[in-house]
């Protein structure tokens, strides 16, 4: 089961990395350093978003709206560290 566990830790660290890597492309993006035409681009940019956006939407519909400033990467990062301690600290040392 600790093996189980793992594997799931170490999801959610890659899906950590994900993220970031996400919001450091649409900043990329945003400020014309890289093309969104350009075919490798644009399948790398859909395949963040079909990574992402299940998840960020529903945190975008909660929160106000910050002008052109979106937090929703920030919080998501937080929400998965979160689950990634509980399960340390919590389900962790109780598996055998």
């Amino acid at each position: 089961m600790r093996a189980i566990l793992d594997i799931i830790i170490y999801a959610l660290d890659l899906y950590k990395l994900v993220i970031v890597a996400g919001a450091v492309l649409s900043w990329l993006i945003a400020f014309g350093v890289v093309n969104i035409r350009n075919d490798f681009v644009r399948s790398v940019w859909n395949l963040f978003l079909a990574l992402t956006e299940p998840f960020l939407r529903p945190i975008r519909n909660f929160l106000p709206n910050t002008g052109g400033i979106d937090i929703s990467p920030i919080i998501l990062l937080l929400a998965v560290m979160l689950v990634e301690r509980l399960i340390i600290y919590y389900v962790y040392p109780y598996v055998f």
